[in-house]
């Protein structure tokens, strides 16, 4: 079976090499590319066009927020999952309202951004445990 192809866009080098390494030693995963702002990550997205991208709300430029309408337009088979420090509700319904399947905060468990990818491969909403919305 295909593994699910994922992009990551963070603003933060270390948080991408994290996620990276914990998604790479999934069987059913793999990484298709990365970038560190939202402009960036809309044209690679639309380029590489990966079954789930993880995208960080708080980065310079074209924030998370705004992202994720443009790639919803741009490659709407492309699947997307909020990976934010910012538990704030309405953060939240924003991201789900504009086309987000799924919210974790990087102060989760590791286990919610794989659940998270696989989640939303398979076109399910998944929100981390730690979020009351």
């Amino acid at each position: 079976m295909k593994p699910i192809s994922i992009f990551i866009a963070d603003d933060h080098g270390i948080v991408r090499s994290g996620v990276r390494q914990l998604l790479t030693s999934q069987d059913d995963m793999e990484i298709v590319g990365e970038a560190e702002d939202g402009a960036a990550a809309l044209k690679l997205v639309k380029k590489l066009k990966p079954d789930v991208v993880l995208l960080d709300i708080a980065m310079p430029g074209l924030n998370g927020l705004e992202t994720i309408g443009l790639m919803r337009e741009a490659v709407p088979e492309t699947r997307i999952v909020i990976l934010s420090m910012h538990a704030k509700e309405s953060y939240v319904h924003q991201a789900l309202s504009a086309g987000a399947l799924g919210y974790v905060l990087k102060a989760s468990p590791s286990s919610d951004i794989i659940n998270a990818v696989r989640a939303a491969h398979r076109d399910e909403y998944f929100l981390s445990s730690t979020i009351r919305a």
